[in-house]
């Protein structure tokens, strides 16, 4: 048991699934071999959700647990297109978290890991660094205290740079110090979250996609011409009523963490609140303006990072997100509207203090969402050549954000379980937030300890 993991009272997800030199089967097993029934389908354990850290989580069970039969559920027709499909490709250093926090470990760890993965499987990435630039004086004091922090989280080759040095990094970025940091990189996520699917098949994993679950229940009898009696006594039951049985099951929700929780009967706190973020694009005539990462130095009163500075594997710059209530948990259109997912936000969760605590902020990311020019006149701060003409808009995320009653953040990882038959079968990954993916490979080692422990293996 790792004692700064969190525990609570109960959640569940889901993602995308096609992976290379597979034998992915959309509404079947990923078995090479066409699914006989789905109530003849069982397995050890079902990781629900198909995005980095399902997958990962899936492959560890499977390297550690070789005889183990392990299945992943997806509601979609691919793989790793929600939250994993849709992130800036940054391989967070660990710079900005709470020394001692799991977030924190779990980044420092997984960035070596992924930067070693990729080495080992040939997928490509650029170890292109980051600056985080106080353009103001008064941020010099923040920026200080940051270095301070990435040191003691064991962030590797930090250093304090003045003017000249940014100019030899960056030459188009003003600033009056910076925070420079080559350990981070830049990759694509959901080739990385692929290959995790193919190493889980090839060692003998099952993926199913297009399986939306609907319900979590106890079987009350053995299924037909079963030899095992109720060896597998959880049933997961899709939204067209095929159903899998399993004896364990380990969700990795994202956006669904606290519905899937519901459904297997436990908590559903913390709630998830979706925040879109909006990416703009440089015109790639403007991109040699860019070289790295370049962020803002956070503030500690707002809740997230701010807009940044991201060159992207194809070639491209993107430049944001911004962080705008979304009002659809898969909404990432402006105007994407879920009346379910409105009033989850409304009613369930602590959204109302949130914003009342955040006010100004809130109100100011609307604004630099509806108007370009806003967001150009911020990005001038860093790179004063950057005009409107040389921006597009571009594509946008959305960020599953956990937040208890009170209107705080959740800002750690959670995992925890529940009560009863259901609930002590069950591990819920409740909140793996940004930098998830960064830390997946990590995080799964955690879960696969987690279920050692409570699952007893």
């Amino acid at each position: 048991m790792v004692p700064s993991l969190r525990f609570l009272g109960g959640a569940c997800g889901l993602a995308r699934g096609e992976f290379p030199g597979g034998f992915l089967r959309e509404g079947g097993l990923a078995s090479g071999q066409p699914p006989k029934s789905w109530i003849s389908s069982s397995f050890d354990i079902v990781v629900v959700g198909g995005g980095i850290v399902g997958l990962a989580s899936a492959r560890a069970l499977n390297l550690r647990y070789p005889a183990l039969s392990v299945g992943v559920l997806e509601k979609e027709k691919d793989l790793a297109v929600h939250q994993t499909g849709h992130n800036s490709g940054v391989i967070h250093s660990g710079i900005y978290y709470k020394p001692e926090s799991l977030k924190a470990k779990l980044c420092v760890q997984g960035a070596a890991l992924i930067y070693e993965y990729c080495n080992q499987k040939g997928i490509s990435y650029k170890q292109c660094g980051k600056l985080i630039v106080a353009v103001e004086q008064e941020e010099i004091p923040r920026l200080q205290a940051l270095y301070e922090r990435g040191l003691q989280n064991g962030v590797q080759s930090l250093r304090l740079i003045q003017q000249e040095e940014i100019k030899k990094k960056e030459p188009y970025c003003r600033g009056l110090m910076a925070i420079d940091c080559p350990y981070t990189g830049i990759v694509d996520y959901r080739q990385i979250a692929l290959s995790f699917a193919h190493d889980f098949q090839e060692a003998g994993g099952s993926v199913m996609t297009n399986f939306e679950v609907k319900e979590i229940e106890m079987a009350r009898e053995s299924p037909p011409r079963s030899k095992d009696g109720l060896k597998y006594p959880i049933v997961i039951k899709n939204t067209k009523r095929e159903e899998i049985r399993c004896q364990y099951v380990v969700t990795c929700a994202g956006l669904y963490s606290d519905r899937i929780s519901e459904l297997s009967g436990c908590s559903p706190d913390p709630r998830i609140v979706p925040f879109r973020g909006d990416y703009l694009l440089l015109k790639p005539e403007k991109s040699y303006l860019v070289k790295g990462n370049i962020y803002p130095v956070p503030d500690s009163r707002f809740p997230f990072l701010g807009v940044h500075f991201t060159p992207r594997m194809d070639g491209n710059v993107w430049l944001g997100p911004n962080a705008v209530l979304a009002f659809k948990r898969e909404g990432y259109r402006p105007f994407d509207f879920s009346a379910r997912d409105a009033m989850d936000v409304i009613i369930n969760s602590g959204l109302s203090k949130l914003a009342f605590q955040n006010f100004s902020y809130g109100v100011n990311e609307i604004y630099k969402a509806c108007f370009l020019g806003a967001t150009v006149k911020y990005l001038q701060k860093f790179i004063p050549e950057i005009t409107t003409s040389d921006i597009l808009r571009g594509p946008a995320g959305v960020r599953a954000q956990a937040l208890d009653r009170d209107g705080n953040l959740v800002e750690d990882f959670i995992f925890d379980g529940g009560a009863g038959d259901i609930g002590n079968r069950i591990l819920h990954v409740r909140n793996a937030p940004s930098p998830a993916a960064t830390s997946s490979l990590a995080i799964s080692e955690i879960i696969v300890d987690e279920i050692q422990q409570r699952f007893e293996f």
